[in-house]
């Protein structure tokens, strides 16, 4: 038997519901995150010398960089995974599903990465506008609640994570709460009014 579809009011709700459980989620992704940073931080060379020198360029790759990508990967796997099961109720699925369904998942955050890694570039660059040093001088990193590297992870985290749950709610999980995991780009397109409604029309057969 059919249900009435829910109306705007009650999807800008199970909207912000979503919204407010994926940052919670998040939350415990920024702990993983930052304590990767932090065992990263301990092996690898300090983070502001230069990783690799990117040929015929005058940029480099500085481990910042690696330790942000390291982090990256581990904390959206955990993420990923919760959000599975609690903020978009993933049905069950096989190994191989799952596996895809985070292969798109990194590959949509990937986008968020890249301006986060942008973000923590013009934090943590002496010569940048924005160099926390310049606007903190408590941040000197001589001790670990000092680390400049610490709180550009916090920021570019934060100012990203809106990016994250738009895209990852109109296609990642959309699709995997189905198992229509071929509907996925692997790098998402600009959001049109279309599909916005197209997941509302969706989301509404699927409590018939």
């Amino acid at each position: 038997m059919s249900q009435v579809p829910e109306t705007r009011t009650q999807r800008n709700k199970r909207n912000l519901r979503q919204f407010f459980v994926f940052g919670m989620v998040g939350g415990s992704g920024i702990v993983v995150n930052l304590a990767v940073m932090v065992v990263l931080n301990w092996v690898l060379p300090h983070y502001q010398r230069v990783a690799l020198d990117l040929p015929l360029t005058a940029f480099n790759v500085r481990w910042y960089h690696v330790m942000n990508v390291i982090a990256f990967m581990v904390a959206n796997t955990w993420n990923y995974e919760l959000n599975r099961r609690v903020t978009f109720k993933a049905r069950k699925q096989g190994a191989a599903a799952w596996w895809k369904g985070l292969g798109n998942f990194m590959g949509i955050g990937a986008v968020a990465l890249l301006v986060g890694m942008l973000i923590q570039t013009a934090l943590l660059k002496p010569e940048s506008a924005f160099y926390l040093e310049r606007f903190f001088g408590w941040m000197d990193d001589s001790s670990g609640l000092r680390k400049k590297v610490y709180y550009a992870q916090l920021i570019q985290i934060a100012l990203t994570m809106p990016i994250n749950f738009i895209v990852n709610k109109l296609w990642t999980f959309r699709a995997v709460r189905t198992g229509h995991l071929d509907e996925i780009p692997l790098v998402a397109p600009v959001v049109a009014p279309e599909v916005l409604e197209a997941d509302r029309v969706f989301d509404a057969a699927e409590t018939e």
